[in-house]
């Protein structure tokens, strides 16, 4: 089995990261591929970078000239899941709607510990979309932005685990999720620290990615996700050409 898992940024370092982590756990005979967009921001922290991030990521695994079993979209909160999952014919797991998803089968509630304020509308709004956001207690920021968390790890769990404790007291969250991408790797120490279980989106996402590929299940093509009509589309900015 193959498992695209693709970062929304073009900084490679959290790429490396992200594989990494979703290597891990990831089943005997599972391969993952880590790909980092052409083009893009360098971190994704606003709707514009998000966007652009949307376009980007698919543009990177419609390029990818391999066969693969399933993809891993590896941006938290962010666009363009469902933009994939009209163009494959393959399981497009999102980190987002994983962490929650299997958040909630080990409490009755629980918060989003991310990066900047500004992020957690982005991510309010995703859940919501995913019918996800009704037993989230809270999304809370640690006020570090995307690339400080790996230019100082120690100062990153320290501030996500303050966010995380006071969400486990003031928002009887039950459980923790790590909103952010680039926040991989980071869940046992804050599992230790908070208390309370910790979902790492990455790996969540490699759980029910392989599932879904053993199971033979993919997306529902009829309506909702049909694949694209036929169209003439002008000026693709990005490497592959349809």
């Amino acid at each position: 089995m193959r498992i695209l898992v693709v970062n929304v940024n073009t900084t490679e370092s959290i790429t490396e990261a992200i594989a990494a982590q979703a290597r891990s756990v990831a089943a005997p005979g599972t391969e993952i591929v880590g790909l980092t967009p052409h083009f893009g921001a360098d971190s994704i922290e606003g709707n514009f970078e998000s966007y652009l991030a949307a376009l980007a990521v698919m543009d990177r695994v419609l390029s990818y000239d391999q066969p693969y079993d399933a993809v891993i979209q590896a941006g938290y909160g962010e666009h363009g899941r469902e933009g994939l999952q009209e163009l494959l014919d393959v399981p497009v797991v999102d980190i987002t709607e994983a962490g929650a998803s299997l958040a909630m089968l080990l409490g009755h509630a629980y918060s989003v510990v991310t990066t900047l304020d500004r992020t957690v509308p982005l991510i309010e709004d995703r859940l919501k979309l995913a019918g996800l956001f009704e037993r989230c207690a809270s999304v809370r920021a640690s006020g570090l932005a995307v690339l400080e968390l790996e230019q100082d790890p120690q100062r990153a769990v320290d501030a996500i685990v303050s966010q995380a404790e006071q969400a486990v007291r003031d928002d009887k969250a039950e459980v923790i999720c790590l909103g952010c991408g680039g926040m991989a790797g980071l869940d046992e120490q804050i599992r230790k620290r908070a208390g309370v279980p910790v979902v790492d989106g990455v790996t969540a996402a490699v759980m029910l990615a392989e599932s879904l590929v053993r199971l033979g299940l993919s997306t529902s093509k009829v309506r909702t996700y049909a694949k694209p009509r036929p169209k003439t589309i002008t000026g693709w900015p990005g490497t592959f050409r349809r």
